[in-house]
C-alpha cells in the first residue's frame, strides 16, 4: 500500500491586505455585501453611494455597447488598477491576519449578538483532499462570470466564509480589546470591526491551532470552486518556482473562519414560492401531499410570526413545512417513509431527514412536477428569506404565485454531518446570517 505523500491540513497564511484608505474614503461608502445579494436597486444604491464603491468591481453594470475588449471584466480591472494608483487603496506594510467581529441583531429578536472569526488565506483543495467540505451544488453560469472577474483582475475582493470546529481555544487567543482598524455599519444594521494582528509569534500560534481542522463552506461555494478552477488554469501554464511555503499566489484565497460551535452561528431559513403553475389546485396539493405527509389545515389568515410559532413547535417532532396559499394553508408534518422511499433513491438517511430534501423530492418534484433541472433554474421557484414577503407574494391583490413554502431553518449540526460525509444538500438550503461585507480586505494576487 502507498503511504500518502502530503499530510493532510488546513494550511493557513497571513497576507498584505489592500484596504480602502480611510483618509480619502468613508468605509461606509464602499464596502458593500456579497456580489450573490447585490439586487439591481442595491446595485443602483451602491454607484450612488461612492464613485469608488467596490460594486463596480465585483458587480458592474453592464451596457449595450460591451464587446470583447470593453465589458464589465475590463472595466473593473480598470478599477482596481487606478484605485490602487491613487491611493484610494492601499496595500499594508506587513501581512497580517485580521481578527473580524460582526454585532448584530438576529431578524424577529431583540436580543444583540456577535459573531468573531479571522480573515486570513487558506489553501485551495481539492474536494477529495479530506480538508474543505462542501454542503450545497453549484451551478455553472455563476461560477463562469466569477472566474472571468477573477481573470480580468487577478484578486479576491470579499472572503469565503469558511467553519472550523474547536472549543473556543483559537477565538481567545485573538481576543483583543484595542479599537479597530475599520468599523463599519452596513445597510441592514450588522457592525462590521477589523483588527490587523501582525504578531508572528501570535500568527503562528493560530496557524499551529488550525493544522487539524477541517473546514467547511458556509458561503461562497461558487467562489471557492472559481478560485479552484483558476488555480488549475494557473498551475498549467506557470512554470516559475512556487512562493516560500510551497504556495504560489493563486494556490490561496481570501477566507474568513469561524468557530462553527459558536453561539452567535445564526442560520435563518430560506423559504420557496412557486409560481406560473397554469392548472394549480389546492385541493389537488393537499390529496397528492398526503401520500406522503400528514396534512393538517391551519389558520389561512397566520402572519409570519404566528407561522413561524408553528413550525417551530412542530418542528420538534421531525419535519415540518407550511404550505401557504392565497386561501388556505397547510401545515404538512411526519412523513410517511413507506410512499416516500423510492423518492429518495441515492440519498442517505442524513439527507432524507432534512426538511428541505422532503420539500425538495416530495412537494416540489412529485406533487407540483417540478423538474430538478427547472428548480435549478428558477424557473418556477424563488428564493426568499422573510416569511412575510413570502406571504404576500400569495396572498392579495398584486400576489401571482401559486403556493409559498415556509420552512425552519436548517441546524449546523445537520450542515455538518451532511458535509463531513461528503454529501449536498439542495441550493439555498442554508442562510448564514449576518453575511460577510466585501471590501474590508482585498487580496491581489500581483
Amino acid at each position: 500500500m502507498l503511504l500518502q505523500s502530503k499530510v493532510l491540513m488546513a494550511d493557513i497564511q497571513p497576507f498584505r491586505a489592500f484596504r480602502y484608505d480611510s483618509q480619502q474614503v468613508e468605509p461606509t461608502t464602499v464596502v458593500t455585501q456579497p456580489y450573490d445579494k447585490i439586487s439591481p436597486e442595491l446595485q443602483d444604491h451602491y454607484y450612488e453611494a461612492s464613485p469608488y464603491n467596490l460594486v463596480r468591481i465585483i458587480l458592474g453594470r453592464r451596457e449595450k455597447a460591451d464587446d470583447a475588449k470593453n465589458n464589465v471584466y475590463s472595466r473593473a480591472d480598470s478599477y482596481f488598477r487606478n484605485w490602487r494608483q491613487q491611493g484610494i487603496l492601499r496595500q499594508d506594510a506587513q501581512p497580517s491576519l485580521n481578527v473580524y467581529s460582526q454585532r448584530f441583531t438576529p431578524p424577529g429578536s431583540s436580543t444583540e449578538m456577535e459573531r468573531r472569526g479571522f480573515i486570513a488565506l487558506g489553501r485551495i483543495e481539492d474536494y477529495s483532499s479530506g480538508i474543505v467540505f462542501r454542503h450545497e451544488q453549484t451551478l455553472a453560469k455563476p461560477k463562469a462570470d466569477r472566474l472571468d472577474l477573477l481573470r480580468a483582475t487577478r484578486a479576491h475582493f470579499g472572503q469565503l466564509f469558511m467553519l472550523y470546529e474547536d472549543s473556543g481555544q483559537i477565538e481567545s487567543l485573538l481576543t483583543t480589546a484595542t479599537d479597530p482598524a475599520i468599523a463599519v455599519t452596513d445597510d441592514q444594521g450588522v457592525l462590521h470591526r477589523v483588527w490587523p494582528v501582525t504578531d508572528q509569534r501570535l500568527i503562528s500560534s493560530v496557524q499551529s491551532a488550525m493544522t487539524d481542522k477541517k473546514l467547511i463552506i458556509a458561503d461562497g461555494h461558487h467562489r471557492y470552486e472559481t478560485a479552484l478552477a483558476y488555480r488549475n488554469e494557473r498551475r498549467a501554464a506557470d512554470t516559475s518556482t512556487s512562493q516560500p511555503g510551497g504556495a504560489a499566489p493563486y494556490d490561496l484565497v481570501m477566507m474568513t473562519f469561524v468557530n462553527m460551535n459558536s453561539p452567535a452561528l445564526l442560520i435563518l431559513p430560506t423559504h420557496r414560492v412557486v409560481h406560473g403553475l397554469s392548472s394549480f389546485s389546492e385541493d389537488t396539493f393537499r390529496k397528492a401531499a398526503g401520500a406522503f405527509f400528514d396534512v393538517e389545515e391551519v389558520d389561512p389568515t397566520l402572519d409570519a410570526s404566528r407561522a413561524a410559532t408553528i413550525l417551530r413547535e412542530s418542528g420538534r417532532a421531525g419535519t415540518s413545512i407550511l404550505a401557504v396559499t392565497a386561501t388556505r394553508a397547510f401545515l404538512i408534518h411526519h412523513p410517511n417513509p413507506n410512499s416516500a422511499a423510492p423518492v429518495f433513491a441515492g440519498l442517505s438517511i442524513r439527507q432524507q431527514s432534512l426538511d428541505v430534501v422532503q420539500l425538495h423530492k416530495c412537494l416540489l418534484e412529485k406533487v407540483l412536477d417540478l423538474s430538478e433541472e427547472s428548480i435549478r433554474n428558477q424557473q418556477n421557484i424563488s428564493y426568499v428569506r422573510d416569511a412575510a414577503e413570502a406571504l404576500a407574494q400569495v396572498r392579495g391583490t398584486n400576489a401571482r404565485a401559486n403556493i409559498a413554502f415556509l420552512m425552519n431553518p436548517c441546524r449546523m449540526s445537520q450542515v455538518r454531518d451532511v458535509a463531513f460525509a461528503g454529501e449536498t444538500m439542495p441550493q439555498k438550503s442554508t442562510d448564514f446570517y449576518p453575511k460577510l461585507l466585501s471590501g474590508l480586505t482585498i487580496y491581489a494576487l500581483d
